[in-house]
C-alpha cells in the first residue's frame, strides 16, 4: 500500500478458522443458521453492489441522499480531523464525508476498517490519490472483535462512521456488545455516526430483499458457494430457494434458504455430513429495522449520547450522531 499505513489484527489463518467454526456451529444448530458475513467473497461483493442499484432496494441511495444533504452540517458539528469508517468496503460513500470535512478545513486523516485486506488496499490507494496529503490507514480486523483497538488510531478529533445499516445484521446481544466496543474506542471530542434502516411497510421491506430480477436470491445462495470453495463442501446452491420474510415480533427481515428436496451435504474440511429435509429452512441473515426511540435507548445504554438525527423526507432511513457519555 504505497503511502498508506496498514495495521493487521487478524492472525494468519484466522478467517479460515472462523469459517470452519461458524459453519460447524450453524449447521449443527436447530434450526440451522449461517452468518451473513460469508456472503462476501469477490462474487458476493459484486452481487451486493448490483443489489444496491436495484429499484426495489432503497437503503443505499437513500442513505447517500441524506449524506449529500447533511454532510456539511455533520462535518461542522463534529470538527473531526480523522474519519474512521467501520466495514469500509469500497468506501464509495466515504467521499461525501471526506469532501465535507475538507471543506470545513479540519480533514487530516482517514482510517478504513474492514476484514478484507485487498479491498482496503484498493480503496485506500484510490483515496490517497484523490486526497493528496491525506493520512490514510487501513486496519484489517473483525468489527465484532477489534473495534476497541481503534482507540489509538487516527489523528486528533475523530468521527467513527458505521453506515449502510450493517448494525441491523447483529442480534440484540452482539449489537449491544458492539456499541459498547465503539464507546470504548471513543475519546472525548470524538463522535459516532450510525446509519440505520427504519421500520416501514413490510411489503416494501420484503420487496427490497426479494427483487424481481432475482439478484438477492443469487446473493443469498452465494454463501453456499463460499462454503463449497472454502471447506470442500458439495452444496448444490440451486437446490435451495431464496426466502425473505418479515419477522413482526423482532421487527426484522430474515433471509433464509429453503431445501427443495431431502438431501445430504458433505463438508470434507469439517468431516461433517448434514441432512436437510424437503422444505427445511436455514437462516442466513437478519436485517433489523429500527425506531428512533429504540435506537437512542440502545446508544445510551452503551454510554453514547445521541446529539443529532438526520433522515430523508419519507423517513425511510436514519443517520444518528452520538458522542461518548458516562455509562449509567
Amino acid at each position: 500500500m504505497s503511502n498508506i499505513q496498514l495495521e493487521i489484527h487478524l492472525a494468519p489463518g484466522a478467517q479460515g478458522q472462523a469459517l470452519r467454526s461458524d459453519v460447524r456451529a450453524g449447521l449443527e444448530a436447530s434450526p440451522k443458521t449461517l452468518p451473513p458475513k460469508y456472503f462476501y467473497d469477490e462474487r458476493g461483493s459484486k452481487l451486493f453492489d448490483e443489489i444496491t442499484r436495484l429499484p426495489e432496494y432503497y437503503p443505499t441511495r437513500t442513505e447517500s441522499a441524506i449524506l449529500t444533504e447533511n454532510a456539511a452540517a455533520i462535518a461542522a458539528d463534529s470538527q473531526a480531523e480523522t474519519l474512521v469508517e467501520l466495514g469500509s468496503g469500497t468506501s464509495e460513500k466515504t467521499t461525501l464525508l471526506l469532501d465535507a470535512l475538507r471543506a470545513a478545513g479540519t480533514l487530516r486523516g482517514y482510517v478504513g476498517f474492514d476484514v478484507d485486506e485487498i479491498t482496503l488496499s484498493h480503496a485506500g490507494s484510490m483515496l490517497a490519490a484523490q486526497y493528496p496529503g491525506l493520512e490514510v490507514t487501513g486496519v484489517v480486523g473483525d468489527f465484532e472483535k477489534h473495534v476497541p483497538l481503534l482507540l489509538d488510531t487516527g489523528t486528533g478529533r475523530r468521527m467513527i462512521a458505521f453506515l449502510g445499516s450493517t448494525i441491523g445484521n447483529l442480534e440484540p446481544a452482539p449489537r449491544a456488545a458492539f456499541l459498547r466496543d465503539v464507546r470504548a474506542a471513543l475519546k472525548p471530542g470524538d463522535t459516532f455516526l450510525l446509519g440505520l434502516d427504519v421500520v416501514k411497510d413490510p411489503a416494501r421491506l420484503i420487496a427490497a430483499y426479494d427483487d424481481s430480477a432475482g439478484v438477492t436470491a443469487e446473493f443469498n445462495r452465494n454463501v453456499l458457494h463460499v462454503i463449497n470453495e472454502g471447506l470442500d463442501a458439495d452444496f448444490n446452491p440451486e437446490a435451495f430457494d431464496h426466502v425473505a420474510l418479515w419477522n413482526e415480533a423482532d421487527e426484522r427481515i430474515e433471509l433464509r434458504l429453503q431445501a427443495r428436496t431431502n438431501m445430504q451435504v458433505r463438508i470434507e474440511a469439517l468431516d461433517l455430513t448434514v441432512s436437510f429435509s424437503e422444505g427445511e429452512q436455514m437462516r442466513t441473515e437478519v436485517s433489523t429495522k429500527f425506531r428512533r426511540q429504540g435506537v437512542e435507548a440502545e446508544l445510551r445504554a452503551a454510554g453514547l449520547e445521541p446529539t443529532q438525527w438526520y433522515t430523508d423526507p419519507a423517513g425511510d432511513f436514519g443517520l444518528v450522531v452520538s458522542e461518548p457519555s458516562q455509562l449509567p
